[in-house]
């Protein structure tokens, strides 16, 4: 998927089910009114992945970033959701149950959720594109590189990660979480780590990469109730916005510059 840049951009990393923390960032962002409808117009406001789990509103998150989503396309604006693994753990919890129920559980997820979980849930979920590429802005969940495995193109991946997500196959979907539990590959204290970055870029395109999953607390000194801002690193390749909400931090919305 790829979107000409023209109109603000913002981007918000893992909400992990923190509705109430969610509303409050969006409100402060100008993007919903206090009605919790999208006052954004044209902006275009992307979620950075794991938008459920370890939190008690995974549904409700769900559920308004499907409504805004909605609302922004009526007026010119878009609202998107990069694929994390916590989507696809319970994706597979659904489907297959098994190990796959158990190993959700114990990475956060909770039952009572499923019978929550409507068709249309589901089929959302089953569509959300790996990564994105907004004008020079590179958008991932996960700050992995096994990505390229999957394809050379921003295109390619999506289209082979939509397959999974569609398929019945339990061995391409454990092997996609396995792959999902890659971190940290592009810091600067791996020998090659900026290497990895500007390849990766050079493979999908962007000069920048926006991701998650790891949170910045877990990649600096900073507490989560002191993080504030993304972590920039890498030579400025690469941008954190994972501010750890299920730990206790407060969470931002960042607008692209």
């Amino acid at each position: 998927m790829e979107t000409q840049q023209a109109q603000p951009i913002f981007v918000i990393g893992d909400v992990h089910g923190q509705f109430e923390r969610l509303l409050g960032l969006l409100l402060s962002a100008e993007l919903i009114d206090s009605a919790m409808r999208w006052i954004g117009a044209d902006a275009i406001l992307w979620f950075i992945g794991d938008l459920i789990d370890r939190g008690p509103d995974s549904i409700d998150v769900i559920n308004l970033v499907m409504r805004l989503q909605s609302e922004a396309t009526a007026v010119g604006g878009q609202v998107g959701v990069v694929l994390g693994n916590h989507e696809v753990m319970l994706l597979s919890a659904q489907h297959f149950g098994g190990h796959f129920m158990s190993e959700w559980e114990w990475n956060g997820g909770y039952t009572a959720d499923l019978a929550k979980l409507t068709p249309q849930h589901l089929a959302w979920i089953a569509q959300l594109p790996a990564m994105v590429l907004i004008g020079e802005q590179l958008l991932i969940h996960a700050d992995a590189t096994f990505y390229t495995q999957y394809g050379r193109s921003v295109t390619q991946v999506n289209q082979a990660l939509r397959l999974i997500m569609m398929s019945h196959h339990t061995a391409a979907r454990d092997r996609l979480l396995e792959l999902f539990c890659e971190r940290r590959a592009f810091v600067e204290t791996h020998t090659d780590g900026v290497t990895r970055a500007m390849r990766f870029l050079s493979t999908f395109g962007g000069r920048r990469l926006f991701h998650g999953h790891t949170p910045i607390s877990a990649m600096s000194a900073l507490a989560p109730e002191d993080v504030s801002q993304p972590l920039i690193y890498a030579n400025g390749l690469c941008v954190n916005v994972d501010g750890g909400m299920y730990l206790g931090g407060a969470g931002f919305v960042y607008q692209i510059h």
